[in-house]
């Protein structure tokens, strides 16, 4: 007979007893898991030795072909990785006391310390649900005084809503948000425990160590849950206890404090699903073995460096008409000042002194002797072409 056995025939008592009871059969399911996988007859105990001969192998290839070497920086990470896989991967008891107790106490241990309670703050707070379903169920029995009992022999119309249905479905509602959530996160954390050693043998090489990283986030999710749940649910249990105090008066279910039940059990489920919601928020963003880290700054380099093609093309035509402009206008410029020089040296030596001179006009060959010098729009691009003077032509002309 399993020691669970008794705990699992009280779990439908209450939200407490069934709370004990998804705990105990989560710590047993966890445990056989943990055995069958990497026990002393575990079935994956030679993929196991196969994965970490060919983790130590690819660490000697790295050294023989100089990709890493002999030294504290390079042996510390990788021994104390390879240590930490092997004891939390084949130990039940460091695996247990470190794991299981850290993701299990720590946040029941941080919602007792804000809310003040004196042990678990999740059994704390599911004893105070048991208390209020009680006084709920008490209250919305048919036929319990005054005009209830009326109420309960004198027939209702099919399909009319009644304070006692209304209690009873807020009830209903309160029961999803607490039982809902918080059994619900404990099932799923003990599924993610019980294949947790598989996830920590994935940490070893890079390729996949990101199955290992999305582990760990599920893990956290589903173990800080119930510290929102508890939490929040304190407040809620706050502005119940008087509606619940009141509802019952003299004529039977106050209309009113039924209607107000109601909505703190709606705010209540919606208060749940905020949390559920604020919680994978908050663990999505965690950044585990600085991979999101690396890949932000692998991408940022990536478009810092990889820059179009087209963009130096479009430096290169948009500067070329104004150095073409600028050389056109310094050649008009030259030949027009040395016209009248020319003109007024030939008057006053005579026909017997003759001077010449000369105007030499770059021209870029290809184009004609009447068109202006200008560039190419597109050079062509080039380890050569980068270094390669640029061809030119001179022409002379004589006067």
């Amino acid at each position: 007979m399993s020691a669970c056995d008794q705990l699992t025939e009280s779990a439908s008592l209450g939200v407490a007893p069934a709370l004990r009871a998804v705990d105990c059969l989560a710590n047993e399911s966890t445990s056989a898991a943990f055995g069958r996988l990497f026990g002393t007859e575990g079935a994956l105990l030679p993929a196991l030795t196969a994965v970490l001969t060919l983790y130590i192998a690819f660490f000697a290839v790295s050294l023989l072909t100089g990709r890493s070497r002999l030294g504290i920086s390079a042996l510390t990470p990788r021994m104390m990785t390879l240590g930490l896989v092997l004891t939390f991967s084949t130990s039940w008891i460091a695996y247990q006391s470190v794991v299981w107790n850290l993701v299990i106490g720590a946040p029941d241990q941080i919602a007792g310390i804000l809310t003040g309670a004196k042990g678990s703050a999740t059994l704390i707070f599911a004893d105070r649900m048991d208390i209020i379903f009680a006084a709920i169920a008490e209250v919305a029995q048919p036929g319990v005084t005054g005009v209830g009992a009326t109420a309960a022999a004198s027939p209702t119309p099919q399909g009319a809503i009644t304070p006692s249905s209304l209690v009873w479905l807020s009830a209903l509602l309160l029961l999803l948000g607490t039982v809902g959530a918080l059994i619900t996160a404990r099932i799923a954390l003990a599924v993610l425990l019980a294949v947790g050693p598989v996830f920590v043998v994935f940490s070893l090489f890079p390729g996949t160590r990101g199955l290992c990283a999305g582990w760990l986030r599920g893990v956290v999710l589903t173990a800080v849950t119930p510290l929102f749940v508890v939490t929040g649910g304190g407040l809620m249990i706050e502005l119940l206890i008087p509606i619940v105090s009141t509802m019952r008066g003299a004529e039977g279910i106050d209309g009113r404090a039924s209607m107000a039940l109601f909505t703190i059990a709606a705010v209540h489920v919606a208060l749940m699903a905020m949390v559920l919601k604020v919680a994978n928020s908050i663990v999505s963003a965690w950044n585990i073995f600085g991979n999101d880290a690396a890949r932000e700054a692998g991408s940022s380099s990536a478009q810092m460096t990889a820059q179009p093609a087209s963009y130096d093309h479009a430096l290169a035509s948009a500067s070329a008409p104004s150095a073409r402009q600028t050389s056109h206008s310094a050649v008009v410029a030259a030949a027009a000042g040395a016209a009248p020089a020319l003109s007024s040296a030939a008057a006053e030596t005579g026909p017997a002194h003759v001077r010449s001179s000369r105007t030499i006009v770059q021209q870029v060959p290809g184009q004609a002797s009447t068109s202006l010098p200008s560039l190419p729009a597109q050079r062509a691009r080039g380890v050569g072409s980068r270094f390669k003077s640029r061809p030119a032509m001179a022409k002379e002309m004589i006067r």
